[in-house]
């Protein structure tokens, strides 16, 4: 999968895709990332990026023509047309808090894609013109962040991991919370007894069929208790 990651501060991407999942998955060459500083495709010296909004308002709006052109440049697709034919490989993806709520399923979704491309949406907002030129707006909560950056983080973590052989036991991914919209099962690990605190016996027991049977309530259980809503879902 290629990813592209459109944005007026790459540097802050760097740190964290040079650890853990996603620098293996690249070391593994499953997973291209490339970061395109959107400053670069704007025009004049000052190589703005942003503007006064018409009719008066706080804030900056980025404006549309840096971010069309650097995607544009990124896909080699110019034309709406060409957009069309290429949706089921391409997707481009604007985060905002405007947007639709991000989830696993949504994950799931994104990880079929032969290439991504993410804009960071920046100070009071995108000119509403851009929506044109994109498939889909997330987000991924409702709050409002400084930019898209760590939002983009968020949503690639989530989408990568999901890619076939980035995770060593891809079968574990089946069994994470939100997967078929419940959570996973409570876990625990040693001391056996933490301030009289004690690891539930059925799994020091050995007997894995028993162990399967608890760990199934406890989705059901762990689920009702923390996240309810889930279930009126199902």
């Amino acid at each position: 999968m290629l990813i592209d990651i459109l944005t007026l501060f790459p540097s802050v991407f760097e740190s964290v895709f040079s650890e853990s999942i996603i620098r293996k998955a690249i070391e593994k060459k499953i997973v291209k990332i490339k970061i395109t500083n959107i400053r670069d495709y704007a025009e004049g010296n000052h190589r703005m990026v942003d503007d006064k909004q018409y009719g008066g308002g706080v804030g900056m709006i980025m404006m549309v023509p840096p971010i069309v052109k650097a995607i544009e440049k990124i896909t080699g697709l110019s034309g709406m047309r060409k957009r069309d034919k290429a949706k089921d490989k391409l997707k481009v993806i604007l985060l905002s808090p405007q947007g639709k709520i991000f989830t696993q399923k949504k994950a799931l979704e994104l990880s079929k894609y032969k290439h991504l491309v993410f804009v960071c949406g920046h100070y009071g907002g995108v000119d509403e013109r851009l929506l044109r030129f994109v498939d889909e707006e997330l987000s991924v909560g409702d709050y409002v962040l400084t930019g898209g950056e760590i939002p983009a983080m968020v949503v690639v973590d989530s989408v990568v991991r999901l890619i076939p052989d980035v995770v060593g036991k891809s079968d574990s991914i089946k069994n994470d919370s939100l997967w078929n919209n419940k959570l996973a099962n409570a876990v625990y690990t040693r001391p056996y007894n933490f301030r009289e605190l004690k690891v539930p016996k059925v799994l020091l027991s050995g007997n894995h069929k028993n162990i399967e049977k608890w760990r199934k309530e406890s989705i059901i259980k762990n689920t009702f208790k923390k996240r309810p809503d889930l279930l009126e879902q199902n």
